[in-house]
């Protein structure tokens, strides 16, 4: 799909959008919008086989995950979002690279509701904070087993029970190995797989 394919080469290179200028920031949101209008899956909230699995992110507008890059002796790593849709369960996990041996984790459990054809509410539940090498972080799935098998880590673990603490996305693009949402926020994300 040459939409796609447009998409992908302006994105290249961008670190999520940390590297990208004001005009390549323009021209990325002229091409998510040009294949958002070639969305293959119309229902997209409904496809729980497309949507399931760990996504990773390659481009948003964030301020708050791009924002993460601005703490001092920390980079951004690797960002996934986890999708686990039989159980309507969603978790955000950010890689940070710093100083050796200091690498952490920052990740936001959280459970989703689909309220039409293409968003779903979103109520953040868990965060956790801490350090990989103490967590015994080694891929998104196997973290996630961790948090799901209900101990407690070595690391700021905390339950979020703020009504604040919620939002929504829109899919807007979904297919095999790419997706597009768009946040409450006005913040634009755009995630592969595999």
């Amino acid at each position: 799909m040459i939409g796609k394919a447009t998409l992908l080469e302006a994105i290249a290179g961008k670190n999520r959008g940390l590297l990208a200028t004001d005009s390549q920031k323009q021209s990325i949101l002229s091409a998510i919008a040009q294949l958002e209008d070639r969305n293959p899956t119309p229902r997209p909230i409904e496809a729980l086989d497309l949507l399931d699995g760990d996504w990773r992110l390659i481009y948003t507008t964030s301020r708050g995950i791009l924002s993460i890059d601005q703490i001092p002796f920390l980079k951004l790593g690797q960002v996934y979002q986890s999708i686990r849709a039989p159980e309507a369960k969603l978790y955000n996990i950010a890689e940070l690279i710093g100083l050796p041996f200091a690498e952490a984790i920052v990740s936001i459990a959280a459970r989703f509701k689909p309220v039409s054809e293409k968003r779903v509410d979103v109520k953040f539940e868990r965060s956790v904070v801490g350090l990989q090498r103490l967590i015994g972080y080694q891929t998104p799935d196997r973290f996630i087993q961790q948090l799901e098998s209900g101990q407690k880590l070595v690391a700021i673990d905390i339950n979020v029970e703020n009504r604040d603490q919620q939002g929504w996305v829109d899919i807007t693009y979904l297919d095999e190995d790419l997706r597009i949402g768009r946040g409450n926020e006005g913040s634009v994300f755009v995630l592969t797989k595999g």
